[in-house]
């Protein structure tokens, strides 16, 4: 046990920023879900991702996300984003069994992402799904417990 657990923490420093939040018994439309970090430096390519923890329950094949990123400056960039999220026989992306896990791409997927400024950021995530045909949004998106940021060195350093 002690091997497992030594091996399991000894891997994680290639993540400069990994933190979940629990939304559970549902993701409210309204509820921000925000981190606030601090750029690890200012030279090397780093992946940004969503991650997600859902259940059976969740209903949908895609999830609709808006994601702001705040600069030390006051930049502010807001994304709006869908990620698939179930196969087209309703199975659930995701790795795991009674809880899936979901780790989605933010930055870095088509380009190295290197934070421009050194300093204290903030990235803000919403869920921003709709019934097909509805105007207003989901109030209460069953079937997600976790909602998570996180940071990694890209893997050609």
């Amino acid at each position: 046990m002690l091997f497992v657990f030594i091996v399991a923490t000894s891997c994680r420093h290639d993540l400069p920023f990994d933190q979940y939040t629990n939304v559970s018994p549902h993701w409210n439309q309204n509820q921000d879900v925000s981190y606030d970090f601090e750029a690890p430096d200012t030279i090397t390519p780093h992946n940004l991702y969503i991650k997600l923890r859902t259940t059976n329950t969740y209903k949908y094949s895609n999830l609709y996300l808006i994601v702001e990123l705040s600069y030390p400056s006051g930049k502010v960039t807001k994304d709006t984003l869908e990620y698939l999220m179930a196969k087209p026989n309703g199975e659930l992306l995701g790795s795991g069994f009674a809880i899936k896990s979901h780790q989605l791409w933010y930055k870095g997927y088509e380009n190295p992402f290197v934070f421009s400024e050194l300093g204290n950021y903030e990235v803000r995530i919403k869920q921003a799904m709709r019934e097909r045909g509805q105007s207003s949004g989901v109030a209460q998106l069953e079937g997600v417990v976790d909602v998570g940021f996180s940071i990694e060195k890209t893997s050609n350093q």
